[in-house]
């Protein structure tokens, strides 16, 4: 196996193992436009990186990270509804990032940073990967319990002694950073789906939350490999080809007759 591929492989199985028990939490709170307004606004940090010439994974990590604090502060002023302040911001950032590349004469190969470049991940990019992912799971551990007592009723948890703005607020920063280096695998405009789609798959079999997270880090590494198989045998391009295996997973199982039915 070429080694180019052994990293796309690789760097897709990082990606998928990490963004399993997120993306259950993003199912679960139904955050989907929130992973989105994040997603886009990666396009503005990828511009600031080139322009302050940093790296570009801090510099989406950093306006992530700034934008997801921004969408806090002005949650609690309550001046726009949540779903149209989303929305704002998502296409505000990404519109801001396309402009800012234009006018600062970046050359820049935006259908890569959009929909992924995933054979073209590099030894480099694994180390962020999983320097990232083993971060990222590791803080995801420690917060496990106080992030499902919020999830399941925010009252009742903030009485049992959970900080519950500080809690949602790691969350976020943990969605920011997952953007972050997952976007090299399936790009800015469908990072979501990763997060997503293998969380939604895996909640039709899944009985505790515990495995829900599980099935959907095995959803999201078999849409990786069977991404990968499609983009290498028929030439497509390969972090759609993961998100189409992922579909196809998500319908397969729903297709599936439920227990209520048999």
């Amino acid at each position: 196996m070429p080694d180019f591929l052994l990293y796309a492989l690789f760097g897709g199985l990082g990606v998928a193992a990490v963004a399993g028990p997120l993306g259950s939490f993003v199912v679960w709170r139904r955050m989907a436009y929130f992973g989105d307004t994040l997603a886009h606004s990666a396009l503005l940090g990828i511009t600031i990186g080139f322009l302050l010439d940093i790296n570009l994974n801090l510099a989406v990590v950093f306006c992530c990270v700034a934008l997801a604090l921004l969408l806090v502060a002005m949650q609690r002023q309550r001046m726009v509804a949540t779903d149209t302040l989303l929305g704002i911001m998502a296409h505000s950032a990404l519109s801001l990032g396309l402009v800012a590349v234009s006018i600062l004469e970046i050359r820049v190969d935006l259908m890569a940073y959009l929909f992924g470049d995933l054979l073209a991940v590099t030894a480099t990019d694994l180390y962020w990967i999983y320097g990232g992912g083993v971060l990222v799971l590791f803080l995801l551990k420690l917060l496990w319990e106080p992030l499902l007592a919020i999830t399941i009723n925010e009252e009742l948890a903030h009485v049992e002694g959970v900080n519950v703005a500080w809690t949602r607020l790691a969350l976020m920063l943990l969605i920011a950073v997952v953007i972050a280096i997952a976007m090299k695998i399936v790009g800015l405009l469908l990072i979501t789906s990763l997060l997503i789609i293998p969380a939604a798959a895996s909640r039709r079999l899944a009985k505790t939350p515990e495995q829900m997270a599980l099935g959907a880090c095995l959803v999201g590494c078999l849409s990786v490999a069977g991404g990968l198989a499609l983009s290498w045998h028929y030439d497509t391009p390969a972090g759609p080809s993961v998100v189409v295996t992922s579909l196809l997973i998500f319908m397969l199982l729903y297709a599936l007759p439920s227990k209520q039915t048999q």
